[in-house]
């Protein structure tokens, strides 16, 4: 489906009236995750899962489908019945970095999946092992210019969020440094703790309880706005690249062809539970802001996310592991 064409079908969406009458699906419905218990995805569909099975007085259940940085999952969704009663929590990775990093996937983001709902925004935190001397990001560019590919950067694997928000920054920045992939974000935190590597820019959600428990050190965030949870950590555009954002978020996705009433339903009532002030208080504290609005206008992020990533894979070179 064309970008046009994309963005038009879901501005239809957006502009139907919230039915409350629109049935919901009689089956349960399961909010599938492409990643292991505990990590942001899946934080994060937990939370809406338990909002949304309470609002509707019906079974939302969350299931893991963990494999290929959320590829098997994704496919999966994608060729389930767009009824409703399969939904993805999808994320950066699954819906703007992985169809540009490998074009030879199972599915089409846009032909296969209907969007529904942002969730949230969250930004990376670029951290640092405590043996590290740059506090500052002026310090560790000085470092990395120094030390042309020799300084170390973790990530959770090839295409990830941490892996292209590095690239991003070493195009802007004008540095060499080495990036470091790992399969997940646990056994690359405990090295950088460890001091095999250098620095990551790690998902927030997986970052705070390392600097809260003072195992790393944080140089800088990645939106151009301070999260809430982090109100004393500049961002990288603050300090000298104006613009940089690199954000990590999440979203809620159906099958392909779902009936427009279905999403205006279900968006609406998504949109109640982050309004809810438990939801906000606990998303926030993963540093999850600016979620909700209209399928449309998710329609519309996820367009502007292919094409920035787009970008940044063609211009630093990223290849498929």
């Amino acid at each position: 489906m064309k970008r046009r064409t994309f963005i038009a079908a879901m501005a239809a969406v957006g502009a139907a009236p919230l039915v409350r009458a629109q049935s919901l699906p009689s089956a349960p419905i399961r909010i599938i995750v492409g990643f292991p218990p505990g990590g942001g995805t899946d934080v994060m569909a937990r939370v809406i899962a338990q909002q949304l099975s309470a609002r509707w007085d019906h079974p939302v259940v969350v299931e893991n489908k963990a494999g290929a940085a959320g590829v098997i999952a994704a496919d999966y969704v994608a060729k389930q019945p767009n009824d409703g009663t399969a939904l993805l929590m999808t994320n950066i990775s699954n819906h703007a970095i992985a169809p540009n990093l490998y074009p030879t996937l199972g599915h089409d983001v846009r032909r296969d999946f209907t969007p529904i709902m942002l969730v949230g925004i969250t930004p990376n935190l670029l951290i640092g092992n405590l043996e590290q001397k740059a506090n500052t990001l002026a310090e560790l560019v000085a470092q990395c210019k120094s030390q042309p590919g020799v300084v170390t950067f973790g990530s959770s694997g090839v295409g990830a969020a941490q892996h292209l928000a590095l690239e991003m920054f070493k195009l802007r920045a004008g540095i060499d440094a080495l990036h470091v992939p790992y399969r997940g974000s646990g056994p690359m935190a405990s090295d950088l703790v460890g001091g095999q590597i250098n620095y990551s820019f790690e998902t927030m959600t997986s970052a705070t309880p390392l600097v809260r428990g003072g195992k790393v050190k944080v140089l800088a965030q990645t939106r151009t706005k301070r999260a809430q949870a982090f109100p004393d950590v500049p961002t990288v555009a603050e300090q000298g690249y104006p613009g940089f954002e690199a954000s990590t978020w999440y979203g809620l996705v159906g099958p392909g062809g779902m009936a427009p009433a279905l999403v205006a339903r279900m968006n609406e009532d998504m949109n109640h539970a982050l309004a809810q002030p438990e939801v906000a208080a606990k998303l926030q504290g993963y540093g999850a802001e600016d979620g909700g609005d209209s399928a449309a206008k998710f329609a519309e992020f996820i367009e502007a996310e292919l094409a920035k990533w787009a970008k940044v894979i063609r211009e630093a070179n990223v290849k498929p592991a």
